[in-house]
């Protein structure tokens, strides 16, 4: 594999990106697709994962054939098909429903710094994942997810604590992520060999 970099995100072959944006050192799998969305630092997704419409914090993980965002059909309308708004395909006198799709764009799903999703979890849109958590493989999740909280399931249910409260509060206080590239190189030992509790004690001040 080629050595990520800060000036472009690493995309493997047969990725599909819409209307993206990547921060520094992001990898994107091979066959993904990422539409409407954005990447913080560090972040990657694993094969085929389908992300949409979702904002997504840095040193997040993202498992293969991973579903963020998954797009709902209309309940209330006489009709679940999506010629309702994608009646251009149909039709050549009609267009598609713009205001349809503009609206889907701001059901934003949210993931947070540092999580991992597993594979082929799904995170629905309007969904956010607090930082520090970890939704299990195979799992949906239909609700928040608290900071440092461990989901699994379907529809996903708190676990455990990936984190003692206290331990988490404080994380979130020191906030690592936003530390420069250099800063973590410069502890990476630490974060290699320390807990999370004699880390936190050796960097706060």
């Amino acid at each position: 594999m080629a050595r990520l970099t800060e000036d472009q995100p690493y995309l493997h072959p047969d990725s599909d990106i819409t209307e993206s944006s990547f921060g520094r050192f992001v990898e994107i799998g091979q066959g993904s697709r990422v539409a409407f969305s954005d990447f913080g630092d560090y972040s990657y997704c694993d094969r085929y994962a389908d992300i949409a419409n979702a904002s997504i914090g840095k040193f997040s993980n993202i498992a293969s054939f991973v579903r963020v965002g998954a797009t709902d059909h209309p309940l209330d309308r006489a009709s679940l098909h999506h010629f309702m708004y994608r009646s251009a395909d149909l039709w050549d006198d009609v267009e598609n429903d713009a205001a349809f799709f503009a609206h889907r764009q701001t059901r934003r799903a949210v993931i947070g710094h540092d999580t991992w999703v597993g594979h082929n979890a799904q995170i629905k849109p309007e969904v956010t994942i607090g930082h520090g958590a970890v939704v299990a493989a195979g799992a949906v999740v239909t609700a928040d997810v608290p900071p440092y909280m461990i989901v699994a399931g379907v529809p996903a249910k708190p676990l455990r604590a990936r984190q003692p409260r206290k331990i988490a509060e404080r994380l979130m206080a020191l906030a690592w992520w936003d530390w420069s590239h250099d800063d973590m190189r410069a502890a990476l030992n630490d974060f290699r060999g320390l807990t999370a509790e004699a880390f936190l004690d050796k960097y706060e001040s």
